[in-house]
């Protein structure tokens, strides 16, 4: 038996994927597939960049599009309890291979989740993690994917087939590795479990190059939908840019690949996305420098849903995640503490899950998001300048934690405020 590889933010990692010597021979072994990269990136980037005005909007379910991850390994019995406060109807849960031992225990964390009888989740995503053992072994990959496939389906509606593949440290080296490894997937899905969807590419951050290779290519599979993990943390808030795109930007680039290719459904999944928090290491998944306060991390968390919100192209965003001391809304170090984030993302719940987008205006730095819910106009005011606006009759105003405003003046900045217009 090969040592497992640990999946963890801040764990080590096994001995064959640190040898400096196994790196090189991988990395020489799939040139090929990296040169493909490359090449089907320079085709495929200035193309898409090209049709991005030409992309279309589409109605975004607003009940599953506020998504959160929640852990097996992070207090799993308090879990359906803090999902229920919350209010979350779609749910994102981790699936190791190399830890197929603990299948039954994780079947019955979601069950506990996500349907009658615990906390009722309109949707379940089960997001299936590699190692090189899986990766190398075929046969083994197939049978543990039946296993899991045979085990969830019931109650599980798609399924993350792989994650963070453009990462050697996470197990792939090349695009053309991870082909082949969500294929074994598909051609399962179109023997055995033709009803469940499955959905792939898993590429971290702005790193297109790699999404192109695995959107455009001659292996034979498809996608019933593209995951993302759209971090832009490294660029400090959402509005932010890097390379000449902000979030609004990436994202229609990403929904303009998806749309061109013709391996996939047009549905886009932002499976993980978060911020390091200050003061958290070692548990903060990277250096001190990229960081934020909780004040900024739960003002960055709802701006991020907000935007994604607005570019109706984002099928659902998923939060990474619920509990975890470094990067969660709670953190357990000493017992469960709700962060500031927690009641931000309750907040942006209450007031956007089940409504109907309209416009986002953004004018000079002042953004206003408006949409529809119960046949009344909510608006969502934030700025990138300290702004004052008049406490009017018209309108409730409330914090960005859900504290009703009797100021008769509300500042306008980065903590987003909400605006219930009466009738």
């Amino acid at each position: 038996m090969k040592e497992p590889f640990i999946w963890d933010d801040y764990s080590d990692q096994p001995h064959q994927l640190k040898d400096k010597n196994f790196k090189k021979m991988m990395r020489k072994r799939e040139l090929f597939s990296i040169i493909k990269t490359f090449f089907t990136s320079l085709a495929i980037l200035p193309f898409s960049i090209l049709m991005m005005p030409f992309i279309r909007r589409k109605t975004v379910e607003t009940n599953n599009f506020f998504a959160m991850s929640v852990n097996l390994d992070q207090e799993p019995s308090l879990t359906p309890e803090l999902l229920e406060e919350l209010g979350v109807e779609h749910i994102l849960v981790r699936c190791k291979l190399w830890e197929m031992d603990k299948l039954e225990e994780l079947n019955s964390f979601i069950l506990a989740c996500g349907v009658p009888g615990g906390y009722k989740a309109k949707e379940v995503s089960v997001n299936i993690l590699q190692d090189r053992e899986h990766i190398e072994d075929v046969k083994l990959l197939e049978d543990d994917l039946r296993r899991i496939f045979s085990l969830l389906h019931p109650h599980v509606k798609r399924f993350q087939i792989g994650s963070t593949i453009n990462r050697a440290k996470w197990g792939f080296f090349s695009v053309d590795e991870y082909n082949c490894f969500y294929k074994v997937a598909y051609d399962l899905q179109q023997k055995e479990f033709s009803h469940i969807e499955l959905i792939g590419s898993g590429v971290i951050d702005f790193e297109y190059h790699f999404t192109a290779h695995t959107l455009f290519n001659f292996t034979p599979y498809k996608y019933d939908g593209v995951a993302s993990l759209l971090y832009v943390d490294r660029r400090g808030a959402p509005e932010n840019v890097q390379m000449g795109f902000n979030l609004l930007d990436k994202i229609a680039l990403l929904s303009t690949m998806i749309w061109l290719s013709p391996k996939s459904k047009n549905r886009l999944y932002i499976t993980e996305t978060n911020w390091p928090i200050t003061g958290t290491a070692p548990y903060a998944p990277t250096s001190e420098h990229e960081c934020v306060d909780e004040e900024s991390y739960a003002n960055y968390l709802v701006r991020y849903y907000l935007l994604a919100f607005a570019s109706q192209q984002v099928d659902a965003v998923c939060w990474h995640q619920l509990i975890a001391a470094g990067y969660g809304l709670i953190d357990n170090r000493e017992g469960l503490r709700k962060r500031s984030a927690y009641y931000a993302f309750k907040t942006l719940l209450s007031f956007l899950k089940g409504s109907q987008f309209l416009r986002l205006d953004i004018k000079r730095g002042y953004h206003i998001l408006q949409c529809l819910k119960d046949d009344k106009l909510i608006q969502v005011h934030w700025s990138m300048e300290k702004r004052v606006l008049t406490n009017e009759d018209y309108f409730d105003a409330y914090s960005r934690d859900g504290i009703k405003i009797t100021d008769d003046e509300i500042s306008i900045f980065a903590n987003p405020v909400y605006l219930q217009i009466k009738d």
